[in-house]
C-alpha cells in the first residue's frame, strides 16, 4: 500500500528540521517540541490538521512576541535551503500557515513575512484570510507583488486572489465581482514564467463559474497576442467549454454540427463491476465536403447517495476530422476506486457530446 500523504511528517522530516531551528534558535528544545507534536491525536490527524498543528506547537516554543517569531522564520529559511531542503516543498506550509494563525493583526508584518516566505514555500492559502479582513490593502498589495523580479511573488499575487481556489476557503466578495482582480491578471498574461501563466489561467478559470461574461470578454481582447496567452485563454476556458458553452465554441473555432454524424453507438459493458470499465464504441462520420474542428467529449451521470444524477464531462479528442470521413472509436472509463470519489451502485447514464452539443444518451447498471 503507498504511502498516506500526511506521512510526509515523520521522524526523519523532524530531525532534519529541528537541527536547523537550532542553528537559529540555539535553546530550542527538540524533546519539548516533539513530545508536543507526537500528541494522543497525532495518528487521526490528516495532512491540513497536521499542518495546523504544527504551527501552534512551533509558536509554543518560540516567544510571544509575534515580529520576533516571523524574523527567526525568515532567518530560518536560507538555513533549511543550505541544509538540502528545496524550495515549494508541501511540508513547509505550516510556515505561511503560522503567519495566518498569529498574524491577521498585524498587517505590515505578515505581509513582509508573505513576500519573504513565499519565495520558499506558497502563501497562496495564507494570505485568503487577509485579503477578506483588508480587501483594499491586499489587492493594492498583490497589484505591486504582480511586477516583482521573483517568480513566486509574481504567482502568489494571482494564485492567491484566485476567487475558488481548491483546498481553500473561497473568497466570497471576488467570487462576486472579481473586477479588483483584472489588473493583476493584466499584468502577468505576459509572464516569462510559465507556473505564473498557469496561475492567471486557473483564476479566470475560478472567475468564469460566477462570472463567464468577464471572462468570454477578455478571451476576446486577448486573442491573437501570443502563442502563450493563447494557450493560457484556451486553459482559462475549460470550464465554460465543459459546459458548451456556444459563444466560447466559437471563439476557438468549434461550429456547426450539421454535417457531423454518429453511428453505432454502443456501451459494451453494460454491467461495468466496480473496481473495472466502462467501454464504449461509436462512429463519427464528417459527411462535409471539408475538414471539420470538433470538440469531442461524453458526459459520465454519476448514480449519487439519494439516487440523482450529477454529471461529469471527460474530453476524447480536439482536433480536425478529414472531410468525407469515418471514425471508429473506442474508450474505456474506469471505474476503479478512488479517494476523490465515492460510487454508488446502480443506474448510470452515458452521453456523448460534439461541439458542447450532446446527443443520445445510453444507461448502464454499476454492480459490486
Amino acid at each position: 500500500m503507498a504511502e498516506l500523504f500526511k506521512n510526509i511528517y515523520n521522524e526523519k522530516f523532524f530531525d532534519r528540521f529541528i537541527k536547523s531551528v537550532q542553528e537559529v534558535v540555539p535553546n530550542f528544545d527538540k524533546d519539548s517540541f516533539l513530545s508536543q507534536i507526537y500528541d494522543v491525536e497525532w495518528d487521526n490527524r490528516e495532512l491540513k490538521q497536521r499542518m495546523r498543528h504544527i504551527s501552534i506547537v512551533l509558536k509554543n516554543h518560540l516567544s510571544n512576541d509575534f515580529d520576533s517569531n516571523v524574523a527567526i522564520i525568515i532567518k530560518l529559511i536560507p538555513v533549511l535551503v543550505k541544509n538540502g531542503f528545496k524550495p515549494d516543498n508541501l511540508e513547509f506550509i505550516f510556515l505561511p500557515d503560522f503567519i495566518e494563525v498569529y498574524g491577521l493583526d498585524n498587517y505590515a508584518t505578515s505581509v513582509n513575512a508573505f513576500e519573504k516566505i513565499t519565495q520558499f514555500v506558497s502563501c497562496e492559502f495564507a494570505v485568503r484570510p487577509f485579503i477578506i479582513e483588508y480587501q483594499d490593502k491586499m489587492i493594492t498589495q498583490m497589484l505591486s507583488w504582480s511586477k516583482h523580479d521573483h517568480p513566486m511573488v509574481r504567482r502568489l499575487s494571482s494564485e492567491g486572489s484566485r476567487p475558488r481556489l481548491p483546498w481553500a476557503m473561497a473568497i466570497p466578495s471576488l467570487k462576486e465581482y472579481p473586477n479588483p482582480i483584472l489588473p493583476i491578471l493584466e499584468n502577468l498574461k505576459n509572464d516569462e514564467s510559465e507556473s505564473v501563466r498557469r496561475s492567471v489561467a486557473n483564476n479566470l478559470n475560478d472567475i468564469s463559474k460566477d462570472n463567464p461574461k468577464k471572462v468570454i470578454g477578455l478571451v476576446k481582447k486577448w486573442k491573437g497576442k501570443s502563442e502563450e496567452i493563447d494557450w493560457l485563454i484556451k486553459h482559462a476556458s475549460r470550464t465554460l467549454l465543459k459546459q458548451g458553452n456556444s459563444e466560447m465554441m466559437e471563439l476557438f473555432g468549434f461550429g456547426s454540427i450539421a454535417k457531423i454524424k454518429i453511428e453505432a453507438f454502443e456501451i459494451l459493458t453494460p454491467k461495468v463491476k466496480i473496481g473495472e470499465f466502462l467501454e464504449f464504441t461509436f462512429k463519427l462520420k464528417n459527411t462535409s465536403n471539408s475538414a471539420s474542428k470538433i470538440r469531442l467529449e461524453y458526459g459520465l451521470y454519476y448514480q449519487k447517495a439519494n439516487g440523482s444524477l450529477s454529471k461529469k464531462v471527460f474530453k476524447i479528442s480536439e482536433k480536425e476530422y478529414p472531410k468525407n470521413s469515418v471514425t471508429t472509436i473506442h474508450r474505456k472509463q474506469s471505474f476503479k476506486i478512488i479517494t476523490t470519489r465515492k460510487f454508488h451502485l446502480g443506474k448510470h447514464q452515458f452521453s456523448l457530446i460534439i461541439n458542447g452539443n450532446e446527443l443520445e444518451t445510453l444507461g448502464f447498471i454499476l454492480v459490486e
